[in-house]
């Protein structure tokens, strides 16, 4: 069972399965719990902040996952939930590494000219056929609204 611990001498164990000596490559971030070391000393303390700490994230995320089909800003929440449990599991911090690689790379893709070019022109033709219709609409029933035409 991975408690989160970051004692020098631990290794964490990445996605892939291959082992790391704590500290992540290239981000200067070590992986693990990042509990006070007087939790991190008691074991029965250091469990119950690790419940803690997943039961906050867990509140948070399902009032993302609500947020979804409502109002405001799901997605965000669903995240500040996971960076919760980022904080003490490194399942989440694995995941929260992925999901910021896979944004970034996503950013970049979309700043790319070709792709820029290419949703641009997408962009100007659907509004170019929407146009289209609501020109023979009007052309056809003026500005009647639908539930109005009458009979011809």
């Amino acid at each position: 069972m991975n408690t989160g611990s970051n004692e020098p001498g631990d290794a964490g164990v990445a996605a892939d399965g291959s082992e790391s000596g704590g500290a992540a490559e290239g981000h200067g971030q070590e992986l693990g719990s990042r509990a006070p070391e007087f939790v991190k000393a008691r074991r029965a303390l250091h469990l119950s902040w690790q419940v803690g700490i997943f039961v906050i994230g867990l509140a948070v995320v399902v009032a993302g996952i609500i947020m979804l089909p409502l109002p405001g800003p799901g997605w965000v929440v669903i995240f500040g939930g996971m960076a919760i449990w980022a904080t003490e599991f490194v399942w989440a911090q694995l995941a929260l590494r992925w999901t910021k690689r896979k944004v970034t790379e996503a950013a970049q893709r979309a700043l790319d000219p070709k792709v820029r070019r290419r949703n641009i022109i997408l962009t100007v033709i659907g509004l170019v056929i929407i146009s289209v219709l609501v020109g023979v609409y009007v052309w056809k029933f003026g500005f009647e609204m639908p539930w109005k035409i009458k009979d011809q």
